[in-house]
């Protein structure tokens, strides 16, 4: 039953490029493979854009951007909200396809449909709330009009992850502030995308409004988006380099950008901490996505009175873990991505024990088909360890212990990127001063999980530029002008 289920829904994932309004196939006929991560086994073949498609659908865009922005703001919300309805309808359906493309077990991948679907019904609610302000200027010669409209046609491109989730953070304000967008999912990870624009397309939305490509060659494809005049705005989730390299193609237009990028996040765990919150939390933190996540916690920063209780409890919970396969039931640990994403765990985690770490559990690439590798816990690991400064973006737990708290916040911003930190403590000054003492755009104060479609996601340093989700969000994909009028009184 479950393998006719798949098959059916693979059937009714759409295999082309969604331009205008309408499906065609990519330029010559291209097509790319979708694989299995858990089996290595090929899902299913859809179309692959060349550069004439990426053009045709940054065209479309173009030509439908007046109208969009002239749509009430109303009338947006309410496809919005249509596409939110119809999301919850088929939440097993998209969760099952996540898992079938991704590999995270499929209570995760429910999981994502419930945030993923927050952003749809968030910014349907945002849409009439973007307004501008009116009053006297302070000489009183004239009145202020400060208004908000749409940036123009959007170039959103999204990582393999969270295949709805970054669609719909990045698709639901643009759509809401009045722009047209262009999309470009993973190459791991498109059915999702294809699935979801479908949706977008059965809620109402115009052609043109939302176009989709996917493709095996991103950068040929994507430059001459970037550099395009036509286009206004580049948002992009992925790694670090790959964003450094677009925000210097975007320069030449001088693009709105909002950089969503790499992570190194501390977990600091302090003497007075409430240990049972806090593994619970460091499963939440650690673990949620297979760790294949830019809020992944990557280094576990412990006061050395309790790093070792902290390590033998996380051990006892890691060893009670099973991998498979995501629709498998009581699956907890699923794929890794590819076969990249193996042999960079496996040389993170030898890393760190030549370097005198303790390997507590796991370490090992799984057995048979599929890119898995066991979840792991390496303790006491040494200053320096490539584990502690590169994102491990896999199910591998990392402790090095403290003594104090300067050490602590001297471990914890000791990195070039600033998403997100966690701190347990039960002190109220304490988690007052990390708030401001830790060099990160997000924080978990005693919380393990921090994202919501109603705060402001993003981070410091390398880790990025701009706001994805909350108030914030919407603005990102508005642009502001101000304009004086004569004093009306004379």
């Amino acid at each position: 039953m479950t393998e006719n289920r798949e098959t059916q829904l693979l059937a009714d994932v759409p295999d082309g490029l969604f331009i205008g309004g309408e499906w065609r196939p990519a330029a010559g006929g291209a097509t790319l493979r979708v694989i299995d991560p858990s089996t290595g086994e090929v899902v299913k073949e859809i179309a692959d854009a060349r550069a004439e498609d990426g053009k045709a659908a940054l065209d479309a865009a173009v030509d439908a951007a007046a109208d969009w922005a002239a749509t009430p703001a109303r009338q947006r919300g309410e496809i919005l909200r249509r596409a939110f309805d119809l999301l919850q309808e088929r939440k097993e359906d998209f969760a099952l396809l996540m898992t079938i493309e991704m590999g995270k077990p499929l209570a995760e991948a429910r999981g994502e449909v419930v945030y993923g679907g927050e952003f749809l019904r968030w910014f349907s609610e945002e849409a009439v709330r973007a307004t501008g302000r009116y009053g006297a200027n302070p000489e009183g010669t004239g009145r202020m009009i400060v208004s908000q409209h749409p940036v123009g046609p959007c170039f959103l491109i999204t990582p393999w992850n969270f295949p709805l989730a970054m669609a719909t953070r990045k698709v639901a304000p643009a759509l809401a502030a009045g722009c047209t967008v262009v999309i470009k999912p993973a190459e791991l990870t498109p059915l999702t995308t294809l699935y979801f624009v479908k949706l977008l397309q059965e809620a109402g939305l115009p052609a043109g409004v939302v176009n989709v490509f996917t493709t095996s060659t991103s950068g040929a494809v994507s430059e001459p988006i970037i550099r395009d005049p036509r286009l206004r705005k580049l948002s992009f989730t992925g790694s670090t380099p790959v964003g450094v390299k677009l925000l210097e193609q975007a320069a030449g237009g001088v693009l709105r950008t909002s950089m969503e990028l790499g992570g190194n996040a501390p977990f600091v765990i302090f003497d007075d901490a409430d240990l049972d919150k806090a593994v619970e939390g460091a499963m939440a933190a650690k673990f949620r996505n297979i760790g294949q996540a830019c809020t992944a916690a990557n280094r576990f920063i412990v006061h050395r009175s309790v790093a070792d209780e902290f390590a033998r409890r996380v051990t006892e919970r890691v060893q009670g873990f099973r991998m498979g396969r995501g629709t498998e039931d009581g699956v907890t640990i699923g794929p890794l991505i590819d076969d990249r994403a193996v042999a960079k765990a496996e040389a993170l985690v030898k890393d760190a024990v030549d370097r005198g770490a303790t390997l507590r559990t796991g370490g090992r690439r799984g057995e048979g088909a599929g890119t898995f590798y066991e979840a792991t816990v390496v303790s006491d690991v040494a200053v320096g360890s490539d584990i502690l400064r590169e994102e491990i973006f896999g199910p591998v737990l990392a402790i090095v212990p403290f003594d104090d708290e300067d050490e602590a916040v001297r471990l914890a911003n000791d990195t070039e990127y600033g998403l997100v930190s966690y701190v347990y403590t039960e002190s109220l000054a304490r988690g007052q001063r990390m708030i401001e003492r830790l060099e990160t755009g997000m924080m978990g104060l005693n919380v393990g999980v921090v994202s919501n479609a109603a705060a402001p996601f993003g981070g410091w340093k390398m880790s990025g530029l701009g706001r994805e989700g909350g108030a914030e969000g919407i603005h990102e994909y508005l642009q502001t002008k101000y304009t004086l009028t004569p004093n009306p009184f004379g």
